[in-house]
């Protein structure tokens, strides 16, 4: 079993920042590839970051890229996003969500209860 938990999530204007942060613990398989999600109110979950264990790589959807990154410390069992140029759209809820797939692409089996952030203009 998998526990997830977000914190970080916050409000802040526009052109602003916040680094949200996941801690993993339970089975440690379970959680080699992380990564977060995002949804807003009447609006599909969409991925918007993640980071394999294999090689630390990482993916980003175009909305995001060049503006949120996502890290890890596999000592900690932690993984971060920062997230900078923060826009009112960004505005969600943001989930930690994990896997035991070593890569990114694959569906994610456990999910953290989410951090909400909040941007206004």
């Amino acid at each position: 079993q998998v526990q997830l938990v977000e914190s970080g999530g916050g409000s802040v204007q526009a052109g602003g920042s916040l680094r949200l942060v996941c801690a993993a613990s339970g089975t440690t398989h379970r959680f080699n590839t992380m990564g977060w999600y995002r949804q807003a109110p009447g609006k599909e979950r969409e991925e918007m970051a993640c980071i394999s264990q294999t090689d630390g790589s990482t993916y980003y959807p175009d909305s995001v890229e060049g503006r949120f990154t996502i890290s890890r410390d596999f000592a900690k069992n932690t993984v971060y996003l920062q997230m900078n140029s923060l826009k009112p759209e960004d505005t969600a809820l943001y989930y930690c969500a994990a896997v035991g797939d070593p890569d990114c692409g694959a569906e994610y089996t456990d999910w953290g209860q989410g951090t909400q952030v909040t941007v206004s203009s």
